[in-house]
């Protein structure tokens, strides 16, 4: 006999999975409506510019799971622009621990990296900070249902940004194995890395779990927020979603005016 709890768990994931299937098919689309102008243009002496944007679609479906529960939405793929950037050179101590230190509108927010389980993810963070990349940027959805957590790291604000490269994933066995239903356990405190779905896919975008959520293991796990951190996106989380919905913009509006990563 299935639980009401665990049909809602379900529901939301196969949301989660078909989002992930519609932004994939939308990429190749982008790549497909791309090649057609560019072979046009060989043709023809002047061609107008096109510009192409998928959304998620699908809006039946959408309502159907609505009363189930929203799940966080990954980082849309990267455009081909983006891609063409390597990762940053790997500079960091991949023995050492990291803290990423956050200073947004609703508190200081600080987790804790280890470069030796997560060096590439901790040596990506490390560049883009120093780099100013998450100043002024702010974490532009919340998940208040089913799966609980708060997403950062995009510097469009709308999750189609990224830094312009894409990282491998990492540590993914670190939450154990996947159980009958094909997920484990995002305990609270976690961060990990967001993605379109498929592997070696995540760029700057992460998500702060505040209340265990269950997910396939296939984002990052790379970071522990401290218990003051866990408090202040517990708050985040408690006043809830911007008109309230169970997955948008946060009603407390977290601005990130400084990132720092320094050794633990």
């Amino acid at each position: 006999m299935v639980s009401s709890d665990q049909r809602r768990r379900q529901l939301a994931r196969e949301k989660f999975e078909r989002q992930q299937q519609r932004r994939e098919e939308a990429r190749h689309r982008t790549r497909r409506l791309t090649l057609i102008i560019t072979s046009a243009v060989a043709v023809v002496a002047v061609i107008g510019g096109a510009t192409y944007f998928a959304t998620s679609g699908d809006d039946k479906d959408d309502k159907a799971d609505a009363a189930a529960s929203q799940s966080p939405s990954a980082e849309p793929s990267p455009s081909a622009s983006e891609k063409s950037a390597p990762e940053p050179a790997m500079k960091i101590d991949k023995k050492a621990k990291y803290t990423m230190s956050l200073k947004t509108s609703q508190g200081d927010i600080a987790f804790t990296m280890d470069a030796a389980k997560t060096p590439h993810t901790a040596n990506s963070f490390k560049s883009l900070a120093d780099k100013k990349f998450f100043d002024g940027t702010k974490c532009h959805r919340l998940t208040t249902s089913g799966i609980f957590v708060l997403q950062c790291g995009d510097p469009k604000g709308d999750g189609t940004g990224g830094p312009g490269y894409t990282i491998p994933d990492e540590n993914l066995t670190a939450l154990g194995k996947a159980g009958a239903d094909g997920t484990v356990t995002y305990p609270a405190g976690t961060v990990a890395m967001a993605n379109t779905g498929q592997a070696h896919t995540g760029g700057s975008q992460f998500f702060l779990v505040y209340k265990d959520s269950k997910l396939p293991p296939s984002y990052t796990p790379f970071g522990t927020m401290d218990k003051d951190s866990l408090k202040a996106v517990e708050a985040i989380g408690k006043a809830g979603v911007t008109g309230g919905a169970a997955d948008g913009a946060p009603k407390k509006a977290v601005n990130i005016t400084k990132a720092a990563v320094g050794k633990a």
